[in-house]
C-alpha cells in the first residue's frame, strides 16, 4: 500500500525523468556542436527548444513541490533498479524503478518533447 496520493505521482516522478531529460538533451547538443554535421542548425534549434520546454516543465514542478511540502531524495542505485523516496508531509513512500524503464521512459519524453516542437 502506497501512502502517496495518486494526484501528486505525476509531479513526483517529474523530478526524476525532467532531470534526466535534460541530461540527455545537453549531451545531444554537445555533440552537435562537436559532430561533423553539414547542417547543425536544425539539429541545435529541436534539441534547444527541447530544453526550454523541459526546463520550463522542471521549474513548474519544483514549485509545486515546494508548495506543497513535497520531496524526492534519490537513494540506492544498482545494476538493475534505482530506489526513490517521495515524501508528501509526513507520508513517505519508497519506490523502485526498473534502470531500464528510467531510460525508456526518458527516450518516450524525448519524442514528447521533438513532437510538441513540431506543431
Amino acid at each position: 500500500m502506497h501512502l502517496i496520493p495518486a494526484e501528486a505521482l505525476p509531479h513526483f516522478e517529474n523530478m526524476i525523468y525532467l532531470p534526466m531529460l535534460l541530461i540527455v538533451l545537453e549531451k545531444d547538443r554537445d555533440s552537435f556542436d562537436k559532430g561533423p554535421f553539414k547542417l547543425k542548425g536544425p539539429y541545435v534549434k529541436l534539441v534547444d527548444e527541447a530544453t526550454k520546454s523541459a526546463r520550463a516543465e522542471l521549474r513548474e514542478t519544483t514549485l509545486y513541490l515546494r508548495r506543497h511540502n513535497m520531496q524526492v531524495i534519490r537513494n540506492k542505485t544498482d545494476a538493475t533498479f534505482t530506489e526513490y523516496l517521495f515524501v508528501h508531509g509526513d507520508k513517505k513512500d519508497h519506490r523502485r524503478y526498473l534502470n531500464v524503464r528510467l531510460r525508456n521512459r526518458t527516450e518516450e519524453l524525448l519524442n514528447v518533447y521533438f513532437a510538441m516542437i513540431e506543431r
